[in-house]
């Protein structure tokens, strides 16, 4: 009977780590900075991610995003204004925005990536990881962003390279062909720091993983949340 019993309970354990997904929790800092006039104070948050087989999502305070495979969509949630947008894979970004804002800014938002391995490498954390260094460049602006990433995670990395690509569009306004040059980064970033100048202004930003764990997720993980209203087109407040 014990044998039984602990055979059945093998099975339980089994298909609920067969049924977990990758639950990845960082925090990330932003220094304050002054703009056109208008201050921004120092930020910090909590940013949560969510990687199953064929869903991801990333949920922070004002704005989440949500990768469906198997609907082949991704939605974006602003939690501000209670809206969200919903856009076919893989991502065209200029299509989410009003016709009069993508005509003006389809040139404005060219961005060009170089990314070079630094040789260099580190443990953060428990993770052995690899360092990148990254030049952005849009409109004049240029901006880097110092990465260490790790392969040592419980993801299959191809699936994440397939929705991680659609994410790097939505949240850094990449084309294909800068996209593809930011996954000469292998594996996934457990921190970074970007800095750069905008219109004059200084600006700083770190991220840095703090927990990487398997984890059941509630079905609402990956759902926009109720109530909230579908809308054509990206606000402009929320793209910046």
């Amino acid at each position: 009977m014990k044998k039984v019993l602990a055979v059945f309970f093998s099975i339980l354990i089994l298909a609920a780590f067969a049924s977990a997904d990758v639950y990845i929790k960082s925090k990330m800092h932003s220094d304050a900075f002054s703009m056109m006039g208008q201050s921004q104070p120092a930020k910090d948050e909590t940013i949560e991610q969510w990687f199953g087989d064929d869903k991801f999502a990333n949920l922070s305070t004002d704005m989440s995003m949500i990768v469906d495979l198997s609907k082949n969509v991704m939605y974006l949630i602003d939690h501000k204004e209670k809206t969200y947008v919903e856009a076919k894979l893989p991502l065209d970004f200029m299509k989410l925005l009003p016709p009069e804002v993508a005509q003006m800014m389809g040139a404005m938002m060219k961005v060009t990536v170089t990314v070079t391995p630094t040789g260099q490498t580190k443990t953060i954390g428990q993770w052995k990881c690899s360092g990148y260094d990254v030049a952005l460049q849009m409109m004049m602006m240029p901006m880097k962003i110092a990465v260490w990433a790790t392969t040592d995670v419980p993801m299959d990395m191809q699936k994440f390279a397939n929705m991680y690509a659609n994410v790097l569009k939505a949240q850094l306004r990449l084309d294909d062909a800068a996209v593809q040059e930011m996954m000469k980064i292998k594996g996934y970033w457990i921190s970074s720091e970007t800095t750069g100048e905008v219109m004059g202004a200084k600006i700083r930003s770190t991220t840095e993983v703090i927990e990487i764990t398997k984890k059941t997720p509630d079905p609402s993980v990956y759902s926009v949340p109720a109530g909230y209203k579908k809308t054509e087109f990206l606000d402009i407040k929320s793209m910046r």
